[in-house]
């Protein structure tokens, strides 16, 4: 993919939904920009509380005064920001919000008679488009030249709604051509998570993907940096959540990091790394409410390869066991079910075998409106075999360095949960993680377990 030349440090600063949800989180997140003049391109999640707003919005059945109820909440939480700034800038905000409201109430009548996953992906898009309207003022008021831009113009997709794939060289060109110009003079805010298909409808990379669409924007621009904000000083050993013993990482390679993020680790969305890995661009993560205690740096090369770098949870994970003698010393067994899967746009994540069976896991993506294993797949599977699915399953992942090499690793892991049951174990395909379900109800004790043994 080719990107445009750039002659100076850009700084792509992408802004979670925390980091936007009130008046003086924007404000915090100006100053950032303020000081440093590298940033030039800002990227924004929805404020706060939207997105799960819009997600009730978009399924199926929401009643009239349901929607209307939820239409009345999202304003609330925008105007809650907009009567910070000037008369006449709050006025024509109001406005602006008030029109992409009245859109938005006529896509949820829409979705109420014809449910759709079209019409899902343009109303979840609609908060990333308040809060770039919003926080272009936000930046003007503390006298940065903050320009509102529509992602929509530059990020082509295609029509796969609710996980749309990007079109990289389009992505590029347009930004060549639509979006490097504005940077050399301004500050442009636009969204994350939100494209457009070729027929002009909205699409959406799937919930988490700011900070995808902040990357693949990073890269098309040959930026020098990406800056993830958000509401923790970092990526931590393990969710501080589960346990009080987590502790900030001062450096990590894209390597671990890409691991965690695929298994779980909610400060970075699993594709976020894959285009500042093409074209080496550093990563930072930290905290818009204290950016002075500094963050985490994600970087081609780190210092310090320790064995355990940090334990990732993911949670309603799916597991399929597919069994059949057929498999027995057969081949094109697997390449049929695959086959299955593959027509359904669905993504093994991990797999074990046996003589005669296969285990299969699906990652079911927080905020999914439906099961990623329909009734119709597990009926075109149990056309080749017996088929069993199981739900309320987590992922723990294991993640550092030399895996694969070092003694002693399956031993002190489960010895120390020796008292869990362990549904899966994938081991081996990577030297930087080890992989396990257990039951939900267990997750967070056996990372909390497992983290006071292994990091103490």
């Amino acid at each position: 993919m080719n990107s445009v030349q750039s002659t100076s440090s850009l700084t792509v600063a992408k802004f979670g939904g925390t980091s936007v949800a009130d008046y003086q989180a924007m404000l915090r997140c100006a100053n950032i920009i303020k000081n440093d003049d590298s940033n030039r391109l800002v990227v924004v999640s929805a404020s706060s509380g939207v997105t799960n707003l819009l997600v009730r919005l978009s399924q199926k059945n929401v009643s009239v005064i349901e929607q209307k109820d939820i239409v009345e909440n999202i304003r609330a939480i925008q105007v809650n920001i907009t009567q910070h700034l000037s008369s006449d800038v709050e006025a024509k905000l109001n406005q602006e919000i008030d029109s992409l409201l009245d859109e938005l109430t006529q896509h949820a009548l829409t979705q109420l008679l014809q449910y759709s996953t079209r019409t899902g992906d343009a109303i979840l898009a609609f908060g990333e488009q308040f809060s770039s309207r919003i926080f272009a003022q936000v930046l003007q008021s503390v006298d940065i030249p903050g320009e509102y831009f529509n992602v929509q113009q530059v990020m082509k997709t295609n029509s796969l709604y609710g996980k749309a794939v990007v079109d990289l060289n389009l992505l590029s060109e347009q930004c060549r051509q639509l979006l490097a110009p504005k940077l050399i003079n301004q500050v442009i805010v636009t969204q994350g998570f939100i494209g457009q298909d070729s027929q002009g409808h909205t699409t959406t990379l799937g919930r988490g993907g700011s900070d995808y669409s902040a990357a693949l924007l990073a890269e098309a621009l040959n930026g020098s940096n990406l800056s993830i904000w958000t509401d923790v000083v970092g990526i931590f050993t393990t969710d501080p959540r589960i346990t009080d013993q987590a502790r900030a990482i001062k450096e990590i390679s894209f390597g671990e990091a890409a691991e965690m993020a695929t298994f779980g680790a909610k400060i970075l969305h699993p594709a976020t790394l894959i285009p500042a890995m093409r074209q080496n661009i550093p990563v930072f993560v930290g905290s818009s409410k204290e950016p002075e205690k500094g963050g985490t740096q994600i970087k081609q090369k780190v210092d310090s390869n320790p064995t355990y770098r940090s334990i990732a949870l993911r949670r309603e994970q799916t597991l399929v066991t597919v069994k059949s003698p057929a498999m027995l010393h057969a081949s094109g067994f697997l390449a049929k079910v695959f086959g299955i899967l593959a027509k359904h746009e669905l993504s093994i994540d991990l797999i074990t075998t046996s003589e005669i069976s296969v285990a299969l896991t699906f990652d079911n993506p927080s905020g999914s409106t439906q099961s990623l294993i329909t009734n119709t797949v597990v009926a075109e599977l149990e056309q080749l075999c017996e088929v069993s699915v199981e739900h309320g399953l987590s992922l723990v992942a294991v993640i550092g360095n030399g895996l694969t090499s070092a003694k002693g690793i399956g031993q002190s892991i489960f010895e120390t949960i020796n008292d869990v049951n362990i549904r899966l174990i994938c081991h081996g395909a990577s030297a930087n993680n080890l992989c396990f379900l257990v039951n939900e109800d267990e997750a967070n004790f056996v990372v909390e377990k497992l983290h006071n043994t292994l990091f103490a």
